[in-house]
């Protein structure tokens, strides 16, 4: 797992950088878990946009993941390690011993043929699914349910991974990797290790084609427009826009906290930001 440089021989392959996929074993994705993935194009379900930068974009298959990890006790075998347009880790195909077939997020250092667990006594192994209040502390985790029985939600981007840092009563304390401290209930169920493809933070597009290929589309700052197009816009020649950093929508987009969930602010133990992890 490494980053490919080319040449300069031209000026967008100056800076560019892909993943060498060499951890990847096939390009020919399990039919049977493969769905239709619907693009909003920016656009609401009016169809009026709400989002210019956002559209075009390659044709992509959904790949059914399972974050619920529900087969408890059944021991699966690693198929094959795949490269999932829709997300920036890599995943990997499983089937279980009972013949099902099932895509899951691939840890680091995963392994064709390695088999791996999902229940209570499953060993303390990278993929391996447990709850909370049977692995040891220090540990590294990710795919952290927050309700028991519910899939997975927190700790999916490449490379990252939280850590179970205490343990109290029927709660965990899990620290996040945006350094945010939180307590989740211990029978919710995490899976140990780290997200695979932890080079992806090192991959350079390189040049603007790149970017229409995920569907992002260009992007002007709000003082380069006019003031019917953004609130920062206008002005006699090149102006700092004269006021805070806000959306088109006029929305402060830097350091305003939008959090607004109250009912769960209670399981926040530390908020993100203070003393985040490395």
């Amino acid at each position: 797992m490494a980053v490919k440089k080319f040449s300069p021989i031209t000026p967008s392959r100056r800076y560019l950088t892909v993943s060498d996929f060499a951890e990847i074993t096939t390009d020919r994705p399990e039919k049977s878990l493969l769905a239709k993935r619907s693009r909003s194009g920016g656009r609401n379900h009016y169809g009026r946009v709400t989002n210019i930068n956002k559209g075009g974009g390659h044709k992509k298959r959904y790949r059914v993941v399972d974050f619920k990890l529900d087969k408890v006790g059944i021991p699966a075998k690693v198929i094959t390690i795949e490269y999932d347009p829709n997300r920036t880790a890599r995943i990997a195909l499983v089937q279980y011993s009972d013949g099902e077939k099932r895509y899951i997020l691939a840890p680091q250092g995963i392994e064709v043929g390695r088999e791996l667990m999902c229940g209570p006594d499953a060993d303390i192994k990278p993929g391996n699914a447990l709850p909370l209040k049977n692995i040891p502390t220090g540990q590294d985790i990710y795919n952290i349910a927050l309700q028991n029985g519910g899939k997975g939600i927190l700790v999916r981007s490449a490379g990252v991974y939280a850590q179970l840092v205490a343990k109290e009563g029927d709660y965990v304390t899990v620290r996040l990797p945006s350094g945010e401290m939180r307590k989740v209930l211990g029978s919710c169920y995490a899976v140990i290790g780290a997200v695979s493809n932890p080079e992806h933070k090192n991959v350079v597009l390189g040049k603007a084609g790149r970017s229409r290929w995920l569907g992002v589309r260009p992007h002007n700052r709000g003082v380069t427009k006019n003031p019917v197009d953004h609130p920062m816009g206008g002005g006699e020649g090149k102006s700092a826009g004269g006021r805070h950093p806000c959306s088109p929508s006029g929305l402060i987009a830097k350091g305003k906290k939008t959090r607004m969930n109250k009912r769960t602010q209670k399981f926040i133990v530390r908020p993100r930001g203070k003393g985040k992890s490395k």
